[in-house]
């Protein structure tokens, strides 16, 4: 199987920077796409996994951080990189509480920003092989009979078949068989398979 290609989003309002990032980048083996401001990062929509961004801080109209705060908004979640030559310890607090993988200050080593890609894009992968698995999993759920997903709800509550007959109102025979469908359409071998499936799409919590 191919491995897709990684990209760099680098946003920074100076040209130069953009001009440097995207040589060093490329010299690691990732693609590169560059943006003068957040405004156009966002007009190019969200990124493909996978992808990281590496961002500036200080920028007019929308700052790195205005920018962070509004991808979470959307629910884009590919990690960010911060760079800046004015960083102090508030801003990269805040940079960092809301999910940066990291803020690095100018002037930075290059091994050391092409290290911390490196860790970004690993998260996005991490982040979109959960995403695959969970997107599967409701799926699977979704090919379930209203009845079934009934028996399926009581089933991760712990329920046995005798107390799932009598709160539904069904024969224990009855449920056995749905039971054994909901299994089987869920494609797991076990209650507990099942349960962690069940936390995966959000339906039962961890």
């Amino acid at each position: 199987m191919n491995t897709p290609p990684t990209t760099v989003w680098v946003v920074d309002d100076d040209a130069s920077v953009r001009k440097a990032l995207t040589r060093l980048c490329q010299t690691a083996g990732h693609q590169v796409k560059t943006f003068a401001s957040a405004r156009e990062f966002l007009d190019a929509g969200p990124p493909d996994s996978p992808a990281c961004l590496v961002l500036d801080v200080r920028m007019p109209d929308l700052s790195g951080l205005d920018l962070q705060s509004e991808l979470a908004t959307r629910n884009i979640r590919t990690p960010i990189v911060f760079i800046t030559g004015h960083g102090d310890i508030p801003m990269s607090v805040r940079a960092m509480k809301a999910g940066a993988v990291d803020f690095l200050t100018k002037p930075f080593r290059n091994q050391d920003l092409l290290a911390v890609i490196q860790t970004a894009l690993g998260k996005d992968a991490q982040l979109s092989s959960v995403e695959h698995e969970r997107q599967a999993v409701q799926c699977r759920l979704e090919r379930l009979t209203p009845r079934e997903r009934e028996v399926f709800g009581l089933v991760i509550k712990g329920l046995l078949n005798k107390q799932i007959a009598a709160e539904l109102g069904a024969s224990e025979l009855t449920i056995k068989v749905h039971r054994a469908r909901v299994m089987e359409k869920m494609e797991v071998a076990s209650v507990a398979e099942l349960v962690q499936a069940a936390v995966k799409i959000g339906v039962l919590d961890s």
